[in-house]
This record gives structure tokens, sequence and C-alpha cells, in this order.
């Protein structure tokens, strides 16, 4: 199963030309790819998955998504590697990450 992570965009750069953001993970801060999303703004929230952001949520839905995913223990990962930058796969790599629970 591919889960997506939500998080609040709080840094927009360009980096090797790729639209690039840090993005908070309720307190982890990540650095994470936006090409995905390029109309977000900081402030804004977007759901994470493997270092993409994949589609731009707003806030009571991505506090929703972080509240179920820590009631399954999902967030073991993130919280593991809390200063680690995110080593971002290819471009061309596609997932889909679901909103509402498990499909």
């Amino acid at each position: 199963m591919c889960l997506g992570i939500p998080g609040k965009v709080v840094k927009t750069f360009q980096e090797h030309d790729v639209l690039m953001g840090k993005v908070d993970f309720s307190g982890v801060v990540k650095q994470v790819c936006l090409e995905h999303v390029p109309q977000v703004k900081i402030g804004q929230y977007v759901l994470v998955h493997v270092g993409f952001a994949l589609s731009q949520i707003d806030e009571a839905e991505a506090q929703r998504v972080f509240d179920f995913l820590k009631g399954m223990n999902q967030l073991d990962e993130l919280e593991a590697q809390e200063s680690e930058p995110v080593d971002l796969p290819s471009p061309n790599v596609r997932a889909v990450a679901a909103r509402d629970g498990p499909a």
C-alpha cells in the first residue's frame, strides 16, 4: 500500500531546474519535490509520497490524514529519519496516494 503523508510547505526553491521545497510534517521538516504541484504556495498543504508532493490539500484534510496515519502507527519511518534528507527517485516515477484511508 502506498501512503501519502500530509505536510505544510514552509519554503520553496529551485534546485537543478526542479521546483523543490521544505515541508513540515508536524515538526519534522524534509526536502520534497514540488514539480507535480507547481501552484502550491508557502503555508499550504501537500500530500507527499517517497519525496514527491502529489497533490495539494486543505488544512482540515491534512489534519485528518495525519491523525489517521498516527492512529495506525504509520509514522514511525518519518520520526526515525527526522533530520535526514530525502533521497528522491527519478521524476518519471508515478505513485497514487489514498486520502481517505486504505483502499
